[in-house]
């Protein structure tokens, strides 16, 4: 069964939001045979990575850059999983209080060189995320679960 990855570091309850409404979406029942995993980002491993068809990652933006846990995350998988997953989809989602460009470009450049393929641009919230910057987490949950089940045109 094609599996989605879901990679986190939720800190706060406006990240916690966030991953809810992505993480409901990628589980919505109108997307059928996928197989939907969910790791902290200080957990996640290398068999994880390589055992997902996509990924969704999720981050705060600290002082200007992704969380140390997204980071730890990328650092532990980037060379092991280098050639086995170019191309693979993933999506972004990032809260910061005043800032996500640091973050986003950050996340960005990292997942160009794993070569791995952006299906939508990055939902990025500063402050309190309102209806519709959850209704776009739930949105990219669900086009990354489309994505890696094939009902998607690629």
């Amino acid at each position: 069964m094609p599996t989605l990855l879901i990679v986190h570091h939720t800190p706060s309850p406006a990240l916690q939001a966030m991953f809810e409404a992505a993480a409901s979406g990628a589980r919505t029942d109108e997307i059928e045979g996928v197989d939907v995993v969910v790791r902290p980002a200080l957990t996640a491993t290398v068999p994880d990575v390589l055992a997902a068809d996509g990924y969704l990652l999720g981050t705060p933006a600290n002082i200007g850059y992704m969380s140390g846990a997204l980071k730890y995350f990328f650092d532990g998988i980037y060379y092991p999983c280098l050639e086995a997953t170019r191309k693979r989809p993933y999506g972004l989602y990032v809260h910061g209080n005043l800032d996500t460009g640091g973050a986003v470009r950050a996340v960005e450049s990292i997942a160009t060189g794993l070569a791995w393929r952006q299906v939508r641009p990055t939902v990025a919230v500063t402050g309190t995320p309102g209806k519709p910057d959850l209704a776009a987490c739930w949105e990219l949950g669900a086009l990354l679960a489309a994505e890696v089940s094939g009902e998607m045109p690629r």
